[in-house]
């Protein structure tokens, strides 16, 4: 049976750190089955030291992405690129992801291009870096940075790329702070029960969260943090139910100060079961 028509709003690339928290891949599964983006690209960053010595975690990350999306049946999107893993050094490097980016940016087309960044922005600034045009073909929507100066994850893995990135006026941010992306929590029994019943994409999940390997300070609770799915308010869905403030015009400059967690978990569990 098909699903309710849905058009495509925008073409998005999704830059993550894959190897780390496994939210990441949660939100990777809920773009890939959203119909409203069309997913153009798919880039693989550095982790934080805290997930084990950086050697080959940017590939192992791309690996993690791509066995995912080939169990959700989008071959044609799998082919991940790994970008360094080394932090943002200032100095041009033409890896993968970087070549990944400025490729997708520069091949144009008639709906906006979204890069969703929802890890360290590593990646991001050695695109820029490679290519100043980028900064006006997409707007970035990233998944990072907090108000009150706490060392938030995202930032503090590669602060001089997020520092390189943020600082570029002619680049359109969408923001998403640790405020805002923590608000986006569910319980771990939905998320148990949702992926033990919906087919091999649920089970991947499932496995993948059972065999997640921590530090010892890591400590499980009841609810699972999924603050790399915030962007799926600008991209497989709709902010008419989040709010922002905005500065500028040209490019703006957002930042999300709520965003609407049920929408998001009952549209990325529903097009999970609607998969199986």
């Amino acid at each position: 049976m098909d699903m309710i028509r849905v058009e495509p709003r925008c073409r998005v690339i999704i830059d993550n750190d894959w190897a780390g928290d496994p939210d990441g891949l949660v939100a990777l599964a809920h773009h890939a089955l959203s119909a409203a983006n069309r997913i153009v690209g798919v880039t693989s960053s550095l982790t934080n030291p805290m997930f084990g010595p950086p050697g080959g975690m940017a590939q192992r990350g791309a690996d993690l992405a791509a066995g995912l999306l080939r169990v959700l049946k989008r071959p044609e999107v799998s082919d991940v690129k790994a970008g360094s893993d080394a932090p943002f050094t200032g100095q041009a490097r033409d890896n993968a992801a970087a070549r990944a980016i400025v490729d997708a940016a520069a091949a144009g087309g008639e709906l906006p291009l979204i890069l969703v960044c929802a890890g360290p922005l590593t990646n991001v600034a050695d695109a820029l870096l490679l290519d100043p045009a980028v900064a006006h073909s997409l707007t970035l929507a990233w998944v990072g940075g907090a108000a009150a100066n706490e060392e938030e994850y995202n930032y503090f893995t590669d602060p001089a790329a997020a520092d390189f990135v943020l600082g570029n006026q002619r680049l359109a941010v969408w923001q998403f702070p640790a405020e805002t992306y923590r608000q986006v929590v569910a319980p771990v029994a939905e998320l148990d029960h949702a992926f033990r019943n919906s087919g091999p994409a649920g089970a991947w999940l499932w496995e993948l969260y059972n065999s997640l390997e921590v530090p010892d300070f890591v400590k499980f609770g009841p609810l699972w943090c999924l603050g790399d799915s915030a962007p799926l308010v600008v991209t497989g869905l709709d902010d008419v139910t989040s709010t922002f403030t905005e500065t500028g015009t040209q490019p703006s400059r957002r930042t999300y100060t709520s965003v609407d967690t049920r929408l998001i978990m009952a549209d990325f569990l529903a097009k999970l079961r609607l998969h199986q």
